[in-house]
């Protein structure tokens, strides 16, 4: 049995993802019908409303061990799911079918919001069998996506990780991290804090595209060297590289950041593995058509010739000659604007002794 639901046919504005996909876990299969679009229209009615929605979920637990070998991360911490930042590549998007939603449009604008994240993240640094090791914020979706700017459930974190003197790093692409520079300041005074801002162009038409409700690239900027400025040691993430789209930036991303007080870059070459190569290939062809072909066969030579790419160890890093001339830059970038700096690596030491939130002589 079909179940019936709209789907815009136009171009949705302010979104990443044109469609959602099917679902691969749900046996209901989701589509458009002509005639109830033809319906809204001769009743002057919108057949999508193209509204964000937020919904409170309680999990068990909040601090996820990360199993895959690649990803330069021991555990990570998700306050959110689903992102409303709207990035078109983003490797998360096949994480929302395991809550019943589609990786397209639905990633963006259905929002489930962990409400008790600080609780559980206390509880689970005073445990004593506990031992001090950097959790990343978030590994998965953005923890300063807009939501954050009311909910502010990653600042809680944020004073659950001072409190217990706990290492923690943080991902993101928004400007809003700046809010909680009086937290950042005092765990960068026991260096327990590290910062990566990812920054995929320097252009703002391309932002706009890849990225529809994340910060300005300008004030991206403006984070790296204001966090710089306040002795937060900063990572910028070249991330994802997409050949023909912004694969020429690498050097010019990699000397702006430096001179902003960047330590070091990261990259990794575009993958869209699951739904997102059928999100990705309808955006482009909507978005780019006059270079939609020529991108995806490109990002196919970096895979074995598939967009789908699961394999350990070569999945971020491509193959093939355009990963090759990708990663010599990024080797020339380091060498050049990074010689002499690299990430600090973070203290472990001071949470034993304020497992019981203060510190403790015995």
């Amino acid at each position: 049995m079909k179940k019936e639901i709209v789907e815009p046919t136009k171009k949705t504005k302010g979104r990443g993802a044109q469609k959602n996909v099917h679902n691969r876990f749900l046996q209901d299969v989701h589509e458009t019908r002509a005639d109830f679009l033809e319906y809204c229209h001769k009743e002057g009615e919108e057949a999508d409303k193209n509204k964000t929605t937020y919904t409170n979920v309680f999990p068990k637990t909040i601090v996820n061990k990360v199993q895959s070998p690649d990803v330069g991360m021991t555990y990570s911490l998700n306050p959110y799911q689903g992102c409303e930042h709207g990035c078109i590549y983003c490797y998360a998007r096949n994480s929302h079918e395991y809550w019943g939603f589609s990786a397209g449009l639905d990633f963006e604008r259905k929002i489930l919001v962990k409400r008790n994240a600080a609780e559980l993240l206390e509880e689970k640094l005073k445990k004593k069998s506990w031992q001090a090791y950097t959790i990343v914020l978030s590994g998965n979706t953005d923890c300063y996506q807009p939501a954050e700017k009311e909910l502010e459930i990653t600042r809680s974190l944020l004073k659950v990780f001072l409190k217990y003197k706990h290492p923690v790093a943080i991902i993101t692409k928004n400007s809003l991290i700046l809010r909680d520079l009086d937290i950042l300041t005092a765990l960068a005074e026991d260096n327990l804090i590290g910062v990566n801002i990812s920054i995929t162009s320097l252009s703002e038409e391309t932002r706009r595209v890849l990225e529809p409700r994340t910060a300005t690239i300008k004030k991206r900027l403006e984070t790296v060297k204001i966090l710089s400025e306040n002795g937060i040691p900063v990572n910028v993430m070249l991330a994802p590289i997409i050949p023909s789209i912004n694969s020429h930036e690498i050097l010019p991303l990699a000397k702006t950041v430096s001179e902003l007080g960047a330590k070091s870059i990261a990259f990794t070459i575009v993958r869209l593995n699951g739904a997102i190569g059928e999100i990705f290939s309808d955006w482009i062809h909507k978005t780019m058509p006059d270079k939609a072909e020529k991108v995806l066969h490109q990002i196919e030579s970096c895979h074995g010739g598939t967009l789908n790419d699961s394999r350990f160890g070569s999945r971020m890093r491509g193959e093939g000659k355009i990963a090759e001339q990708i990663r010599n830059l990024i080797k020339l970038a380091r060498l050049k604007y990074f010689k002499n700096t690299q990430m600090p690596k973070l203290n472990t030491t001071l949470h034993e002794q304020y497992k019981n939130g203060q510190y403790s002589l015995f």
